[in-house]
């Protein structure tokens, strides 16, 4: 028990208390550094997760389902349960279930917000109003 304590005393704060946010504006900017002068990196949209890495003032440095980090200001993100998918194509269905209906299918890096969970599955909406299932080996 104390070997347990022990090594545990070596790892981090920040590791140990990673947060999980997601975008909750429309269009987020993903930033170079903290700030509104540092450039645009790239863009995402509503329900992007990210999680938080670091810290500085009202800016957050973030990593995505790739690993990429950018800043983001605090003011874009918020404890919204979300998901991404990371698999070329991606069936969403009218229910939980393999055998049901395909509603449509979406590319690698889609965002959802998560409504439901049941089992292996996750009931989601896009931002544009979209609902459906998807299976948990579908998204991160």
């Amino acid at each position: 028990m104390a070997f347990v304590i022990f090594s545990l005393s070596f790892i981090s704060v920040d590791a140990l208390a990673e947060e999980r946010l997601s975008v909750i504006s429309g269009i987020a900017n993903m930033r170079s550094g903290p700030g509104t002068e540092d450039s645009v990196l790239w863009q995402v949209e509503q329900y992007h997760p990210v999680i938080v890495v670091e810290k500085k003032g009202n800016w957050y440095k973030v990593k995505d389902y790739e690993n990429d980090t950018a800043w983001l200001h605090n003011s874009l993100l918020g404890k919204v349960d979300s998901v991404i998918t990371v698999k070329d194509k991606s069936n969403v269905r009218a229910k939980p279930d393999a055998k049901s209906s395909i509603l449509f299918t979406v590319d690698k890096g889609v965002p959802f917000k998560v409504l439901e969970r049941k089992g292996p599955w996750i009931k989601i909406q896009h931002a544009d109003g979209d609902v459906g299932w998807i299976h948990n080996s579908l998204i991160w």
